[in-house]
């Protein structure tokens, strides 16, 4: 049994804690609000070696089966500016806040440098875990540093921008270190000046034919929100993670000998590779607005599961993994998850 003063409770349910909204249930669920709190909670998990899971908004989990360990949720809170210049300012960002909210607090500060990032769903500290980032903009771009609490030993450690090791929807905390810190603060750079960026494909078309006075960080925002829901549903109207699949990136060789048979396939050179969109090998699949009982993939956009009302999480693995072995079969591809499956 836990220790009557630590914030841990036990067998409790999941469905409101993902966004899918798949039943499922931890055999311990802590909601810490400080430090000292988080600290109690890591040395009582450390005592009794179990598995842990952090845990914000749910946005990129999928529960197939109930969790054994230890559902940690994050209620670290706060915004505190740092530093201020005539151009930039500095502030720290609890690990708790929820993203968007924290794009709209900078916005009506009026600074600049988060404005891409809009609605993305999801907690500020798992933002550093897979580098977040949309419309040609990323964390790794702002981040300053960020403070971590490491598991072993319950000391906050500070990482610089050189040291998180971010790469493409990556970092060391997903890599080299996963599962050995709890990231509990960000320091962000950001712009007290209209500083924009729109060179995405999807903000010039919306946005290269104004003028640059009338350009600002919140018009950029403004369009990127109405983009994004245009394309991705609610997920509190019908259960989804967004996108569940990672855009695959081909070698020059498969580019070239799958472009023979489907010469229509878009691809996007990243680096010495080529990125091709898994909506559009998913939907080449067939598999755009199919749906069996209450999973599906979206009517709209190929790459987003979704779950109509009950589906359980196992239904939804299923469902991936039948579009895995289609999309692999037609053109020799192999799709990973994008969505954590526990």
């Amino acid at each position: 049994m836990p220790a009557p003063r630590l914030p841990i409770a036990e067998y409790v349910e999941l469905r409101h804690l993902n966004t899918f909204h798949v039943g499922a249930t931890a055999r311990y669920h802590a909601r810490v609000a400080t430090l000292d709190e988080l600290r109690q909670v890591l040395a009582w998990i450390k005592a009794r070696a179990l598995p842990f899971l952090i845990l914000g908004q749910g946005s990129n989990i999928l529960f197939r089966q109930d969790y054994p360990g230890v559902i940690v949720e994050l209620h670290l809170r706060g915004i505190e500016v740092l530093r201020e210049t005539d151009d930039t300012v500095d502030i720290r960002v609890m690990a708790g806040e929820v993203w968007h909210e924290l794009v709209l607090f900078t916005l009506a500060q009026g600074y600049a440098g988060l404005e891409n990032m809009s609605l993305i769903p999801g907690t500020v500290g798992a933002a550093p875990v897979q580098n977040i980032g949309a419309y040609g903009r990323e964390l790794a771009d702002v981040l300053l540093s960020l403070d971590a609490m490491e598991l072993e030993s319950g000391l906050l450690h500070q990482f610089d921008n050189a040291a998180c090791g971010f790469a493409y929807r990556s970092s060391v905390f997903k890599r080299e270190l996963v599962g050995q810190y709890v990231i509990c603060s960000l320091v962000l750079r950001l712009s007290r000046q209209d500083r924009i960026d729109i060179h995405y494909p999807a903000l010039q078309q919306a946005l290269g034919h104004l003028p640059a006075e009338q350009l600002n960080a919140k018009l950029v925002s403004d369009t990127v929100c109405r983009i994004r829901r245009s394309k991705l549903p609610d997920p509190d109207i019908l259960g989804n993670a967004g996108s569940f699949f990672w855009n695959p990136l081909l070698t020059p060789e498969q580019y070239v000998r799958i472009r023979q048979e489907w010469p229509d396939m878009p691809a996007y050179a990243e680096g010495e590779k080529f990125k091709v969109p898994a909506a559009w090998l998913i939907e080449r699949a067939g598999w755009k607005g199919y749906r069996d009982g209450d999973v599906g993939v979206h009517e709209h956009h190929a790459l987003v599961l979704v779950n109509y009302g009950a589906a359980s999480g196992a239904e939804l693995v299923q469902l991936a993994t039948r579009i895995q072995a289609s999309v692999q079969n037609l053109f020799d591809i192999g799709l990973q998850p994008e969505v954590r499956i526990i």
